[in-house]
This record gives C-alpha cells, structure tokens and sequence, in this order.
C-alpha cells in the first residue's frame, strides 16, 4: 500500500480553530442557535460521547433512560407522547407527513414552507395542494386563511392530511385552534410544523402553541429558540389519528442509527432548564423585548414589524422574539442594512432579504446584546438623509424598479408567487430531463426547487411552469447578493426541466 501524503498549505483554515477564535471575537450573535453560545452546565463532550451501551437505552426502541426522559418532555409540553429528534424538525417533518397520510395520496399544505415539506411530498408521491398565505403591507407573507382550508376541503374530498407552518420563519402563526377544527370535522390529521415556537408554551407573552390548539402532530426545533444544541428537536403526538406505531417506524428511516447522546443530553438538559428556570428566564426575556420595540418606536426612517399594524386576516399573530427590520425610506436595501450591522458594529443577523433584516433572539440574550442592537440601529437611523419628498408614508417596497422617482423594494409578496403546477413533485423528478440556461427556460417545467436560504421556502417546485415573472424575480434576487439555492448548476445559471 503507497504511504498517503497530505500537503497541508500554510495558509489553510480549518473549522475547528476557526470556530474557536470566532467564539473569543466581539460579534454578537443575533441567530440561531437559541443558546447563543452561551453554555449550560455541560460536561466536556469528548468525556460523555457513547454509542448504546449498557444502561443507556436505544432512541430506536427506547424502554429505559431514554424512554423517560421523551416521557418527561411530554409532560412539560403537554404532548401524549413526544419523541426525540437528533436529525433536527427536518426528521420530524418528513416522519409526521409520511406516517399522517397515505401514500399516492393529496397534502393540502401552506406553500410557505421548509423544503422538507416538500421532500416528503416527493418520496411518498403527494398530490400538493397550496395555501396561499395572505399578504401584509409591511411586505412579508402573512397568515395562513381557515376560510381557505375550510374551502379546499369541501372543494377537494380527496384531500388525506393538512400540513401549516406556524410560526413562519419571520414569525407569523395562524389561527391553529380554529384551522384544527376545521379540519377535524373531516376527521383529517392536522401536522404543523412550529419548529420555531418552541418557547411559546413557557410565557403568556407569546402566542398559544399548536399542541394546546389541537393539532394532531408538532414538530419543534429545539436548537432554533432554545438552550439545545443544533439538530436538536420533538415531534408530539395529540391524537388517535396518528399510528404511533407507523411513526416510530419512519422515525427509524429518516434518523440515524447512531443517535448522538449528546445531543439527547442536551434535549434532556434543555428540558430541566426550562422546568426549573424557564418562567423566570422568560420573563426576562419578554421584559428585554418590550424594552427594546418602545425603543424602535423613535426610529424615523427604518422601521420594526408590529403585529398592531396588521389586520387579523393579514397577521393573526406574530412572535415578537423574531425581530424584522425594514429599511423603510432609507435608500438602502435589506443586504446592505445586514452589512453595515455586520461589519460596523459586529451584529451577526439571522438573515436578510430584499427590504429587511432578521434578528432572531431566544431567552439566552443578554441585555447587553439588545441594547448593542437598539443602538446601532439608531445610529443607522440618525445617519440616514432622504429627499423631502421621500417621506416615510409606507412599509411597502419593492426594489428592482423606480414609479415617480420612488425606489420600490423587493419584498416577500413579489418574491413568493403563486405556483403554476403541472404535475406532481415525484412524477416530475422522475420523467427525462434536459439542461437549460435560465434564461432559456421559460414555459418548462421545473425538475428542480430554486429557493432562497434562509428560509428554505421553495420560488418554484418541481412539476411547476417556470415563468417568466419567476426567472426575472430570480434574476433581482442574485444581483441584490442574496442566497439563491437548490439547483445543481452551483453558478444558477442553469436548471433541468422536464424533456420535452
């Protein structure tokens, strides 16, 4: 056998040490994970790293440990029964949608969600059927309609299961309560996917969690608001709809079968944090962003999304931990804003699009942190000059073009629009295909997903008509710096598409 040779260059990075010189630096970090690299009382993870031994259970077929401790998160979300995910609400999701409903059979789902979604529509051969979320002046995609769902399935008996995500990624919850009883009276499973509301059940300052509003199965994210390590999430069982037989089943298939213990450990840690400190910590924490939206409220040209601004059928309810900043009138772009936070006074955002920044803050931020964020923010305001003319009269924008002088913003309701399907997701993927150039592709039908990431929420699905409106929209995203993802030309300058 010929002796390897690694050629190590000098100026090579390597994860590790970046990771560590990154965690002694002054960035702030305004994303998740929900810990905020604030650590808990945890052991050295090199010490406690095990595989199923001996007293230490099986997550697969959990009777010890490892059952107690699922039993134990149950009781603390008031779940019949809560499993453990070490494959993050990815695992969840697609183990909810493919044990829920049959195979070859029709999802009815909000178009605004995690590719995930999608992915399992895709291996189970769903028929998907879209809830369009309604529209909000501030820009992004808003709630999800019970009139709409209590339309779809009087107009489509074929419907097996319905699949909502609430929150959104900027926050944005639908009224479960009234949704599950609609669909309830089709004794139809209701799966919502509330991988970022899994601190709502531990203040009376968020809003209701879909376990206590009746949903079949939830899934939550631990990691994405929470003191948990990342890849860390439940799913919860409420109802006799769901064969928990089945789950666990698809549990097995779309998890590991090496579970990480410490990343169970962390679940479990998380869980007794919340028992014994949760109400303290998010009172504290519900104090912080009172503060800090009264703080806003002076803000003369940027400006920070309130639910008070929306009509109910636009914006049933927002979490208020998910923090979206609009550059409003002030000539700048959502990219540009997260730039000048980055680089100027070192405030990591969760992500931006094209007229707004996210900040995502959990329990674990400090006062420091938001008072770092409130006055960089207001420094940015004070800075900013505008024409007389450009008054702040909207939160609408556009950008990409100019009506009368104005410079429009590129907003979640252009950027989302609504789908052109042709076929389903797995007929499409598995018909012959071709490469074409973007540009060149217009009237086919997708065989890829083109989504921006952050989120994750698809522009265009396979089995959908690719339109000119959406290649233009894809067009703006890239030139405005933001991550477009999904197609396997890494450049996105091409995309396969049905043969025809």
């Amino acid at each position: 056998m010929s002796e390897i040779k690694y050629s190590w260059q000098d100026d090579a990075v390597f994860l590790d040490q970046k990771l560590q010189n990154y965690s002694k630096g002054a960035h702030y970090p305004f994303h998740m994970p929900g810990h905020k690299r604030t650590p808990l009382d945890f052991p050295n993870p090199y010490s406690v790293d095990i595989t199923e031994i001996d007293g230490f259970d099986n997550l697969h077929y959990a009777q010890g440990i490892l059952k107690e401790a699922q039993d134990r998160a149950a009781q603390i979300y008031g779940s019949e029964e809560t499993f453990y995910l070490v494959n993050g609400s990815t695992a969840g999701i697609l183990s909810a949608i493919s044990t829920a409903l049959p195979r070859l059979s029709t999802l009815l789902m909000s178009r605004n969600s995690h590719r995930s979604a999608y992915h399992a529509a895709y291996l189970r051969g769903l028929e998907t059927v879209y809830l369009l979320p309604a529209p909000t002046k501030f820009g992004i995609s808003g709630s999800v309609s019970p009139a709409h769902v209590a339309q779809a399935l009087e107009d489509l008996p074929q419907i097996a299961g319905v699949f909502i995500t609430s929150p959104t990624y900027d926050g944005v919850v639908s009224d479960i309560r009234t949704i599950a009883e609609i669909v309830h009276a089709y004794d139809l499973p209701l799966i919502v996917d509330e991988a970022h509301g899994a601190h709502f059940l531990f203040s009376d300052s968020f809003p209701d969690s879909a376990i206590d509003c009746g949903a079949d199965l939830v899934i939550h994210s631990l990691h994405k608001t929470l003191p948990c390590l990342t890849q860390t999430a439940l799913l919860h069982v409420n109802s006799d709809r769901i064969d928990k037989n089945a789950l666990k089943r698809f549990l097995s298939i779309y998890q590991t079968s090496s579970p990480s213990y410490l990343l169970m450990a962390s679940m479990e840690q998380c869980m007794r944090f919340l028992k014994e400190e949760g109400e303290t910590k998010m009172s504290e924490f519900s104090l912080r962003l009172n503060t800090f939206y009264q703080q806003a409220k002076s803000f003369k040209h940027l400006t920070v999304f309130d639910k008070s601004t929306c009509q109910p059928e636009e914006c049933f309810d927002h979490d208020p931990s998910k923090i979206l900043i609009s550059v409003g009138d002030s000539g700048l772009t959502g990219k540009k804003l997260y730039q000048k936070l980055l680089h100027n006074y070192q405030l990591q955002m969760e992500m931006c699009t094209g007229h707004y920044v996210t900040a995502l803050t959990s329990l674990m931020d400090t006062s420091d942190g938001f008072r770092r964020l409130s006055s960089a923010l207001k420094e940015i305001d004070d800075s900013i000059k505008v024409a007389p003319q450009q008054s702040k009269t909207s939160n609408v924008i556009i950008h990409g073009s100019r009506t009368g002088g104005r410079t429009k913003l590129l907003t979640s309701n252009v950027i989302y629009q609504n789908p052109k399907p042709q076929m389903p997701i797995a007929l499409a993927m598995e018909q012959p295909s071709e490469v074409l150039s973007l540009k060149a592709s217009t009237g086919h039908i997708s065989q890829e997903y083109v989504y921006l990431y952050p989120p994750g929420i698809p522009l265009i699905a396979p089995g959908e008509i690719l339109t000119g409106k959406l290649l233009a929209i894809i067009e703006q995203c890239q030139k405005h710096g933001l991550s477009v993802e999904g197609l396997s030309d890494m450049a996105n300058q091409s995309i396969q598409v049905v043969k025809q």
